[in-house]
């Protein structure tokens, strides 16, 4: 049901099929109506109706989306009609299959995504439109009507619902869908791709306390005749694409924005106060965008729903967004304020372009992420200021540059020329980035995060004026549309893809983009440079030699102009310098002569002119610093060198906080007392930015340590945190707390936490930094203060964490709490206070608590007390406050590994699997990445048969309802074992491979460690069927792939019909074991047996050699009309199907296989009867209401 998708991003696999799919049909309105929510039972009934616009005629078949929904009936014109209903994902790899490398588990979970990828044509549902619909020449609208229920939903909706007293309604129960990407078919069916636009009627039945909040706009709320119930009717009449519909259900309380009433909030009980402040700027955010945008807010109403359990702080779906209610906070909290702003103001921005302005296909998502990034920056700049926005910008650049630098690159625009294994784009990664569904969660992160930092680049390019009338054109293209009555073409200007995008900038703005497209975002890496100068006295000249690294991993090189700022002492001067194929050195002109005996006042970049010091520089030289680069308008890496005198001039007197913070970084190699004083005079400037003190407390205390022999006075910082914090009269008592200026606010905050990592020549926590640390936390007093102290309390504990440093055992005494160590007896009865006080009075958010868990680990790490984990494992329990569980969770990862105790891991394991919070067992599988029990270079007792068997399962079929989920399970088993067969598992029988094509055995080579193993997932099967109508047994699902290792070449036709030769893959191609070899040889003769005969109880199988003579078809595909059905031709690549034997099974009679979600009909016999009479090869199928994976009411 899709339009043409972006040419570049097909395979030449799909072409054909999408050319003749893509304008087969196209959905023009969906109804969806749920009238049953059981919160007890946690399941949900009801119907959609699809109106579908046939753009051919004879359209035989509709595909549509749905996962995990039960299917009852499916009506076409009033007409009931039969469907398949098959989903490849559920199990990616056929449990008997003994494969356990990942590059084979990738290829295969990649085709079983693309088996019922929506953007080309396919899903999991395939509907059969009734004979007499199509067999007339005209083009009916066709109206898809489908009942369908869920029970106890693991993906797509959350049901939250608190085990207290009380109805749903008072226990606060709701229920909210969610999901990473398009995961709309969890909970009802529907063509779950982002570019299929239709209008939408939405109608929710719930109970009489309860509400439901969907998209479009509310047109009556209906009550039942026994007043129980009532239906929320919804209407979305602008174009919208599944993905972006949502639902939340709740006992939830009402709030009209008093500034904009078309906006409404949504919180549970008790909430409603800080539900009130949190919003209480929201409308400010609407001003923002619809100003730089010059365009009004695309849809009637907007809606903010604030649930417990999110999956994600912010999910944004058409005129509504659901958060996470932990984002909601009082006036009394400083720290919570900015990122709560941050949240609401992503969520606006993706109203804009990602819900009303859609995206063509997967290739075009990172414009809609870097237009919203882009513009959501420019909300921060205006809000935060400009010191906050380039904070904001370099912290983004560091984070994809290190990760592009450790991981390989991450590519915007993934083209796909071919099917072979050169042709992937991305070589470094154990995933595929053909689908989002693929994608590690980290990648897709740092993918959002390079989309918006390239938008900025072209906004360098072509002007912020000329970007944002770009926006403007495609917002209002886009609005005209929206308008329309069903017209395809106009349809899809709601559609952006990158060529679009490119194009309307080539209109507005008249420049070629094309280099920097190629540059970022047809291509990946990062570019890595290393600078440094030296100064011609003779020439007055800078020789600057720039070099690159573009050999190593993620890094590419640069060819282009770059920005070189100098400062000097007449002034600072831009420089373009034109990086060439070969060119390292450059020289550059100065304008000043060495004069520092003149007084004269020296020119800054901002205009401003101060009087500097200028005895610490380099008598020849007019030079004070130099920084390349200076707008991160590339994508790197800088690494410069030059004197520290250098960097101390530049954090002094350089106004760009970037330039701040890096000369902080470098000052780090250059313990002098002049670095010292040059950190303290930042420490004391006020006029400062807030984060560069804070950056500079750290620096700080690194120099002091690597000048501690030679160290002066008292322990840095604790006279300034004194002179600024404490008692005039008594200085080691703190001042009452006040923190209305949050500047000073952040700084008290993060001293104690810097002067705690100092150490004396012992290497422990000087005495006096420990005593006063304690102080502060005993003279802290809040009463007068109008703000929470809270997450200053938590900083406490944190800097009485770092004062920790391990223990000296004395003849391996065994360490109890009786013979601690006195300051760590202090510092243990402290926290003990916090942890009990915590009990009683609860911080926000359980700040005190997460604290107080990392500060016992620490103590468990570092010695002082004994390694135990059982109390982190009843703080991870369900129930807690999700930081808190996340801090014990963390606490548990580390213990694991540093115990390498196998009953924590397994604890864990455990948790991931049943846990009922989808964002803890994402956090757990994320944390067991970061800090892994063991890694595949390692030997570990931990390293064992049943870890890979229960981890490939987990990642096989057990989070087959969470991509996210399954994409971080792949990630932890490549950290944990690499691409190919773990070390730990026995080897291969034999370890011999059978070349039935060379006729000779060769040496396993999957036994040869990380060895790249082609993808059998991407040869295309064609598989021709004899003309003749062939049963297919029930057992066999249909179009059952062949084994891996095995393809399947048609011969030429001759006059006995279609002949395969069937060939194992060379060794090249794919490295098969034993156990596969075996597989195919009964694989073979299961479909010989199935196709010409049934099988006999006692009979031997024919060779393989014979097989391959005697092989007359695979499966007969599931549709007549069809010579190559796509289901049978995905099938085949996809793997899936399992009902390979081993050899000696079929000595026995075999048994029928029961289906794990086979329907049972309820008319078997007349069924039986039914399949006798008719050799139709469809009516064998399951589809007459009986599908192959859904489990139906008799079950």
């Amino acid at each position: 049901m899709n339009r043409k998708k972006d040419k570049a991003f097909e395979s030449p696999l799909h072409i054909t099929y999408l050319h003749c799919f893509s304008i087969v049909a196209f959905t023009t309105h969906q109804v969806v109506c749920i009238n049953n929510i059981n919160f007890q039972r946690k399941s949900v009934i009801g119907f959609v109706e699809l109106t579908i616009f046939p753009t051919v005629v004879n359209l035989n078949r509709i595909k549509l989306n749905s996962k995990q929904c039960r299917i009852y009936r499916v009506r076409v014109n009033e007409l009931e009609a039969p469907f398949i209903y098959n989903d490849p994902t559920l199990e990616v790899c056929h449990h008997e299959s003994k494969q356990r490398n990942l590059n084979y588990f990738s290829s295969a979970y990649t085709a079983a995504v693309s088996a019922v990828d929506p953007d080309a044509g396919h899903g999991e549902l395939v509907i059969k439109v009734p004979s007499e619909l199509w067999k007339q020449d005209d083009l009916k609208v066709l109206k898809v009507y489908i009942e369908f229920s869920l029970d106890q939903p693991k993906g797509g909706l959350h049901f939250v619902v608190p085990d207290v007293e009380g109805s749903m309604a008072e226990r606060g129960a709701h229920v909210f869908s969610f999901g990473y990407q398009n995961s709309t078919r969890f909970w009802f069916p529907c063509v779950d791709s982002y570019s299929e636009l239709c209008t939408w009627k939405l109608e929710f039945t719930v109970d009489a306390s309860m509400v439901a909040v969907s998209c479009g706009d509310l047109v009556e709320t209906i009550y039942t005749p026994d007043m129980r119930k009532k239906t929320f009717h919804y209407v979305l009449p602008i174009p919208t694409a599944a993905p972006n519909i949502s639902l939340s259900v709740g006992p939830f309380e009402i709030l009209v924005d008093p500034y904009m009433h078309e906006v409404t909030h949504f919180c549970l009980p008790q909430l409603l106060p800080l539900l009130k402040h949190s919003m209480s700027y929201l409308h400010e955010i609407f001003e923002f965008y619809e100003e730089i945008l010059t365009c009004r807010y695309p849809y009637a109403c907007f809606k903010t729903v604030f649930v417990d359990e999110a999956y994600v702080q912010v999910s944004s779906y058409a005129s509504m967004s659901i958060f996470s209610t932990n984002l909601l906070h009082s006036a009394m909290i400083i720290d919570q304020t900015p990122l709560t702003r941050r949240c609401l103001a992503q969520a606006l921005a993706q109203q804009f372009f990602g819900c009303f302005i859609s995206r063509m296909s997967w290739a075009d998502e990172w414009v809609l992420k870097g237009i919203s990034g882009y513009i959501y920056g420019l909300y921060l700049k205006k809000t935060f200021g400009v010191n906050e926005y380039r904070h904001w910008i370099k912290e983004e650049l560091d984070k994809i540059v290190e990760y592009e630098l450790k991981m390989g690159g991450v590519l915007l625009h993934p083209t796909f020329s071919g099917v072979k294994e050169k042709d992937n784009p991305t070589p470094h990664l154990h995933f595929s980035i053909k689908h989002p569904h693929t994608l590690s969660w980290e990648y897709y992160k740092m993918f959002q995060c390079k989309a918006h930092l390239v938008m900025r680049l072209i906004e360098n390019r072509i002007s912020m004026e000329f970007m944002l009338q770009v926006f403007n054109k495609l917002l209002s293209l886009a609005s005209t549309a929206s308008s329309q009555k069903y017209q395809s073409h106009m349809w899809s200007q709601m559609l952006l893809s990158t060529h679009a995008f490119l194009k309307s900038i080539s209109n507005v703005s008249g420049k070629d983009i094309g280099p920097l497209i190629k540059q970022w975002v047809d291509q990946s890496a990062v570019v890595k440079f290393f600078g440094s100068f030296a100064f011609n006295r003779k020439r007055n000249v800078l020789e600057l030699e720039i070099r690159q690294d573009y050999t190593s991993s993620g890094t590419q090189k640069y060819v282009g102009p770059i920005k070189v700022t100098v400062q000097e002492l007449d002034g600072s001067f831009n420089h373009t310098l034109q990086i060439e194929e070969n060119s390292l050195k450059h020289d550059i002109p100065c304008h000043s002569k060495s004069r520092r005996n003149k007084k004269k006042k020296i020119p800054l970049m901002n205009g401003e002119e101060v009087d500097m010091d200028l005895s610490a520089m380099d008598a020849d030289s007019p030079l004070l610093w130099i920084r390349i680069d200076p707008d991160m308008s590339i994508l790197r890496k800088v690494e410069f060198e030059q004197a520290d005198f250098m960097w101390q001039y530049q954090l002094r007197y350089e106004r760009d906080v970037v330039a701040q913070e890096e000369s902080i970084s470098a000052l780090e190699k250059f313990p002098t007392p002049a670095s010292r004083l040059a950190l303290t005079d930042i420490l004391e400037q006020e006029q400062c930015f807030y984060k560069v003190r804070m950056q500079a407390c750290f620096c700080l205390a690194k120099i002091a340590n690597a000048m501690v022999s030679t160290w002066q006075g008292p322990p840095a910082m604790k006279s300034l945190f004194t002179r600024m914090f404490c008692c005039k009269s008594c200085p080691n008592i703190v001042k009452t707390n006040n923190f209305l200026s949050f500047q000073s606010y952040f700084l008290q905050k993060t001293m104690p936490v810097a002067m705690a990592l100092l150490r004396d020549v012992q290497n422990l926590c000087p005495k006096d930094v420990l005593n006063f640390i304690l102080d502060l936390i005993k003279y802290n007093d809040n009463r007068k203060n109008k703000f929470s102290d809270n997450f200053y309390r938590a900083e406490l504990i944190e800097a009485l964490t770092n004062s920790l440093t391990p223990a000296i055992s004395i003849n391996n005494e065994v360490r109890t709490v009786d013979n601690l160590n006195a300051d760590v007896r202090l510092i243990l009865e402290e926290i003990t206070r916090f942890l009990n006080m915590e009990k009683l009075l609860p911080s926000f958010r359980n700040t005190i608590t997460v604290s107080c868990l990392s500060a016992i680990r620490q103590l468990q790490k570092n010695g002082h007390i004994p390694s135990d984990a059982s109390l982190f494992k009843s703080y991870a329990e369900y129930g807690h406050f999700v930081d808190v569980r996340v801090a014990a969770l963390e606490a548990l990862v580390d213990y694991t590994r540093v115990e390498r105790s196998s009953a924590d891991l397994q604890w864990l394991l455990n948790m991931v699997q049943n846990d009922p919070a989808h964002y803890v067992r994402h956090k757990i599988l994320g944390m067991l990445c970061k800090n892994p029990p063991f890694n595949k270079a390692t030997d570990s007792a931990l390293c064992n048969e049943a870890l890979v068997d229960q981890l490939w399962k987990l990642m096989n079929s057990g989070t087959s309802h969470d991509w996210r989920l399954r994409c971080d399970a792949v990630n932890l088993y490549y950290t944990l074992f690499g691409l190919t067969r773990p070390s730990c598992l026995p080897l291969p029988e034999l370890g011999l491979v059978l070349n039935l094509k060379e006729k000779k055995a060769v040496l396993n080579p999957t036994i040869k460690p990380e060895l790249g193993v082609s993808s059998v997932m991407d040869t295309n099967y064609f598989i021709k069927t004899p003309s003749m109508g062939l049963k297919r047994k029930a057992e066999t699902p249909l179009g059952s792939p062949p084994e891996p290792g095995q393809v399947l070449q048609q011969q030429e036709e001759d006059a006995r019909g279609g002949r395969y030769k069937i060939r194992f893959n060379t060794m090249e191609d794919e490295d098969i074991d034993m156990e596969t070899v075996h597989d195919s040889q009964a694989f073979i003769h299961h479909h010989l047996n199935l196709l010409e005969r049934p099988s006999t109880p006692g009979k031997e199988p024919p060779s393989v050699e014979q097989s391959m003579l005697s092989m007359p078809a695979t499966p007969v595909p599931s549709f007549p009309k069809e010579t190559t059905s796509s289901s049978s031709k995905h099938g085949a690549e996809h793997g899936h199907h399992h009902h390979h034997h081993h050899h000696h099974e079929h000595k026995k009679k075999k048994k029928k296989h029961k289906h794990k979600h086979k329907h049972k009909h309820k008319h078997e016999s007349k069924e039986k009867d039914r399949e006798r009479d008719n050799s139709h090869a469809y009516s064998n199928s399951p589809a007459s209401g009986r599908s192959l994976r859904s489990p139906s009411l008799s079950d």
